[in-house]
């Protein structure tokens, strides 16, 4: 019995013509303004040379030669590229479960297990001066740590720091308080 009294309502409301008329269309007055008129430039446009380019450049046009990306479901990941003068990257990252501090969402401090990233790669380039470099690196829970040729050394010490003395201390009765 609803169903026809819905039914009966939408055929009516179907049945009545609109009064809306999409067909008005404002009309406004044209205007009178003449049109602007902007002062010539005081100098020429520039005129600008065509690019040149270094002829002992020997790495103008540097393409990709290979590339590989891969993407794993476990969160494992692989990616890598070669370049037309040389330079190549490749580095590859694991999901590992770390000791580390989370923060609940009232921004509560914890210590528990995390899931964290390693990350390994390394990459070589040439210098412009012809110079070649490697750089290897690892990212772990122990930090970034990169290793290479070029990359400064610290210093090392030869030499034993001086020890502080040893102060014993006593009573007042003489006998050494341990």
């Amino acid at each position: 019995m609803k169903l026809f009294f819905v039914v009966a309502f939408l055929a009516v409301a179907a049945a009545v013509p609109s009064s809306y008329k999409p067909e008005y269309t404002p009309s406004y007055p044209a205007s009178n303004y003449p049109a602007p008129k902007y002062p010539a430039p005081a100098y020429p446009a520039p005129a600008y040379p065509t690019p040149s380019y270094n002829k002992d450049n020997k790495y103008v046009d540097i393409t990709i030669t290979s590339q590989s990306d891969e993407r794993n479901l476990d969160g494992s990941s692989q990616w890598s590229y070669a370049q037309s003068d040389y330079t190549t990257r490749e580095e590859s990252q694991v999901q590992k479960k770390m000791q580390g501090v989370t923060y609940d969402s009232y921004g509560k401090e914890s210590y528990g297990e995390v899931l964290g990233n390693t990350n390994k790669g390394s990459s070589y380039w040439v210098s412009p001066e012809g110079q070649k470099f490697t750089l290897t690196w690892t990212a772990d829970d122990a930090g970034f740590q990169p290793k290479g040729d070029h990359l400064p050394v610290p210093p090392v010490h030869e030499y034993e720091l001086p020890v502080a003395p040893v102060h014993i201390p006593f009573n007042g009765k003489g006998y050494k308080i341990y």
